[in-house]
């Protein structure tokens, strides 16, 4: 049997050397956001079922939702929103076969992420 050399070398694309993209991240957050949302709508299906349910236990589902816990994920959920739909609207953009140029796809890519925090601020300044 031959004799073979056991190198040890990492595996590729190794941690150390690969620098996440920019286009990757954001289609992770999209996909992340999608999910996200479907706890923020549970959260406010059991707010909409305590209101028809009793006063005393809408005052204790909206007692959890407005705490600074409830506030934070309510927030965080708006943002997610706000990303989700202006992530859908980029791909949209790409499905014509617009903005697909690495540099586009990156100005677009920032342009969604700081849009959903713009965006959900001022939800926040209206509501």
């Amino acid at each position: 049997m031959a004799d073979v050399k056991h190198i040890d070398r990492p595996l590729s694309p190794h941690l150390q050397i690969y620098r996440p993209q920019l286009t990757a991240i954001t289609s992770i957050l999209t996909r992340i956001t999608g999910n996200a949302l479907i706890v923020a709508t549970v959260l406010i299906v059991w707010w909409l079922l305590a209101a028809a349910t009793s006063a005393e236990y809408f005052a204790f589902v909206d007692g959890l939702l407005q705490s600074w816990p409830g506030r934070i994920v309510l927030t965080a959920s708006l943002w997610a929103v706000w990303y989700h739909y202006l992530a859908g609207l980029r791909h949209l953009w790409f499905d014509s076969g617009r903005g697909l140029d690495i540099a586009t796809a990156e100005k677009l890519g920032w342009g969604v992420i700081a849009g959903a925090f713009v965006l959900t601020a001022l939800t926040l300044l209206v509501i």
